[in-house]
């Protein structure tokens, strides 16, 4: 008996445009880790591929795909939503939960081909930093004090740590510094 493959109706064909300013492109994949006494847990990160900046660090027991729509619409209330984020093929992100998510909003999932994490590269390197600078160097006891500690590690690195891809520049002082209002653009 042949099974007939579901289609993904938010999934983004062909290539993505290269985003030109915040919020249009985002990228996103899970990360790994456990707590002193063994148990482990899961970190959903999620960062604007334009500027770099961490937009979202979820941290849980259990993340599935309708965890993984509760999380970016929290994160969209603040800053709206992209118009296409790139993931691979997790289950997670496979899901239909996460597919009809995207799908109301208006979101294309941009899924990478199996087995090539280097066709979402920038969250890949994201993950690194974070496991290096953070979870390699720390210990955690439960969840809410992981979840404190990586908010506080977040706003390290959106706030104070420049990157050599940004000119220097920490993700938040390259949105303003980039970021020409209307008026100001008529001006130059």
């Amino acid at each position: 008996m042949k099974v007939k493959r579901r289609k993904r109706i938010a999934l983004l064909r062909g290539k993505p445009q290269t985003p030109t300013g915040p919020n249009q492109h985002w990228s996103m994949d899970f990360v790994h880790d456990q707590m002193a006494d063994g148990r482990a847990f899961r970190i959903l990160t999620v960062i604007d591929q334009w500027s770099r900046e961490s937009v979202c660090l979820e941290a849980n027991f259990r993340l599935t795909g309708r965890c993984v729509g509760k999380a970016l619409d929290a994160a969209a209330a603040t800053r709206g939503l992209p118009r296409a984020i790139t993931v691979d093929n997790g289950t997670e992100f496979t899901s239909k939960a996460l597919d009809d998510w995207a799908y109301r909003r208006g979101v294309k999932l941009d899924y990478t081909r199996p087995g090539k994490p280097t066709d979402n590269g920038l969250i890949e390197s994201f993950n690194g930093r974070l496991r290096d600078e953070f979870l390699n160097v720390n210990e955690f006891v439960t969840l809410h004090d992981a979840c404190e500690r990586l908010k506080a590690w977040q706003d390290d690195y959106n706030h104070h740590r420049p990157h050599g891809s940004l000119g220097h520049l920490t993700p938040i002082e390259f949105v303003k510094k980039r970021s020409v209002q209307p008026e100001e653009a008529a001006c130059l």
